[in-house]
Order: structure tokens, then C-alpha cells, then sequence
């Protein structure tokens, strides 16, 4: 089953180059721990401090409040503003 995070961080008070120096930072260790996942990161047209980081899963089993990895990553963020942080699952094609 495929289902996605999106995390998605919209930051106050902070310059883009500290938020992106210190993003890269976590989503380097981040990326070492585990193959399990696909990990892609994005930042909004004109807003150069909202981010949405897609965690892509492939697993037999949905975690309905997010992997722990995504909940990790989506506390780590907090303190860089709010913090938005959903499950998706992938709608099969009816045949």
C-alpha cells in the first residue's frame, strides 16, 4: 500500500537561509536512518519560508497518526513555526 506524510511548516521570525541550513541538517540524518521511505521537500511560490516535506511510504500497514519518523520530524520542526502534519493513502483505481 502507498500512503504519504506531508509536513508542512510555515515559518515567522526566521531568515529562509537559517530555516533551509538547519532543514538540510535534519533531513540528513534523517535520510541515513532508514531506506523505508522516499523523502522530497518543497517550498511555496513567493513564500520562500513554507515548506512541505512528503514522506513517501510503501508498507503493508498505514500508521493513521503518521510513522514515527514523521512525527519525530514534525516535532523537531515546532520550533521553527506552525506545523501542519497529515496522512494520505493512495486511492486504488477501481476496475
Amino acid at each position: 500500500m502507498n500512503w504519504i506524510e506531508i509536513i508542512e511548516l510555515r515559518s515567522v521570525d526566521i531568515t529562509e537561509k537559517l530555516i533551509e541550513k538547519d532543514l538540510k541538517k535534519i533531513l540528513t540524518q534523517l535520510e541515513s536512518e532508514s531506506e523505508k521511505y522516499k523523502l522530497k521537500v518543497y517550498t511555496r511560490i513567493m513564500i520562500n519560508t513554507d515548506y512541505s516535506i512528503h514522506l513517501l511510504h510503501e508498507s503493508e500497514t498505514v500508521e493513521n497518526s503518521g510513522s514515527a519518523l514523521g512525527l519525530r520530524l514534525a516535532s523537531a520542526l515546532k520550533s521553527y513555526g506552525l506545523i501542519n502534519h497529515t496522512v494520505w493513502v493512495e486511492k486504488q483505481k477501481e476496475q
